[in-house]
C-alpha cells in the first residue's frame, strides 16, 4: 500500500513538516514523486520511518540514526531487538519511579516509614539504566564487565547528599565548560578548572582513576556521536574542546 505525505504523517502520528525534514536530511526520502507532484511512500519507506521514531524514542540525534539506517551491516530485526531490550529497560524505570511515588505518599500520609535512600532508589537506577542502555556496550567492550557493573554499584549506592553533589557538581562542570570554551584557549586557567571538575565528576562513576583513562574518555566524547551531541548542546565543538584540555592537564 501507498501513503501520501498527509496520509503517512497521519497514519505515523507526526507533522508533513516532520516528514519534509526528514526529506530534506535524506534521512527518509519517498518511493517517487507522483505527476501532480505529491510525495509518495510505500512499504519500505514506512518500515524505515518506524525505525527513525523507535530510535527517536530512545533519544538517539537524527544525524546518528541516519548514520545507523544507512549502514551496510544494519540489520533490521537485530535492530527491533534492540529496540525491544531499551524499552523494557525504560518501562522498569517508569515502574520503579511509579512504585517510588507511591511509596512516598503513603510515607506522607504516616502509613509507612520511608528511608532517604529509598527515596533515591527510582532515581538513582534510572542514571544507572540509562547509561546501560546508552553507553553500556561500547564502555563494557573498552573497559570490562568487572569494571562497569563496580561502577554501576557505586551508583546504586550514593546517599541523598552524594546525589545532590553530583547534580550540582554537574551543573558547575557544563557552566565552567561553556565560559571556557568561549574564551577559545583549552590551556586557560578556566578550562583547566573545567578539567579539575570533570575528574571530580568522574569520580563519582569510577572507582580508580588514571590521567590515561580520562584522556581515553574524552577522546571517546569526539569519536562517539552521541557523547559529542551532549557536548554539542553546551556549545558546538565544546567536546574536542574539552579533549584538547585534558591532554594539557594531564602532562
Amino acid at each position: 500500500m501507498e501513503y501520501t505525505i498527509n496520509k503517512l504523517a497521519k497514519l505515523a502520528g507526526v507533522s508533513t513538516r516532520t516528514l519534509r525534514y526528514y526529506d530534506e536530511l535524506g534521512l527518509l526520502s519517498p518511493a517517487r514523486m507522483s505527476s501532480n507532484g505529491y510525495r509518495i511512500y510505500g512499504h519500505k519507506e514506512i518500515d524505515r520511518l518506524q525505525q527513525i521514531l523507535f530510535y527517536r524514542e530512545l533519544g538517539v540525534p537524527l544525524e546518528e540514526i541516519k548514520k545507523i539506517l544507512s549502514s551496510k551491516d544494519f540489520d533490521r530485526l537485530a535492530a527491533l531487538e534492540s529496540h525491544l531490550s531499551a524499552l523494557l529497560a525504560k518501562r522498569n524505570q517508569l515502574d520503579m519511579l511509579i512504585a517510588n511515588v507511591i511509596k512516598t505518599i503513603k510515607a506522607a500520609k504516616g502509613e509507612i516509614i520511608m528511608s532517604d535512600r529509598e527515596k533515591f532508589e527510582g532515581f538513582l537506577k534510572k542514571l544507572v539504566d540509562d547509561n546501560e542502555r546508552q553507553y553500556g556496550k561500547e564502555a563494557r567492550a573498552k573497559y570490562g564487565d568487572e569494571s562497569v557493573d563496580r561502577s554501576n554499584a557505586k551508583i546504586m549506592g550514593m546517599s541523598k547528599e552524594q546525589y545532590a553533589q553530583l547534580d550540582a557538581l554537574t551543573n558547575e562542570l557544563n557552566d565552567t565548560l561553556q565560559a571556557a570554551f568561549e574564551q577559545g584557549d583549552p590551556a586557560s586557567a578556566l578550562a583547566q578548572k573545567a578539567c579539575e571538575l570533570h575528574k571530580k565528576w568522574l569520580c563519582f562513576f569510577w572507582n580508580e582513576y588514571s590521567k590515561e583513562a580520562h584522556i581515553g574518555v574524552t577522546q571517546m566524547y569526539v569519536d562517539d556521536p552521541r557523547f559529542t551531541a551532549y557536548y554539542d548542546k553546551i556549545a558546538v565543538g565544546c567536546a574536542s574542546f574539552l579533549r584538547d584540555a585534558v591532554l594539557i592537564y594531564c602532562q
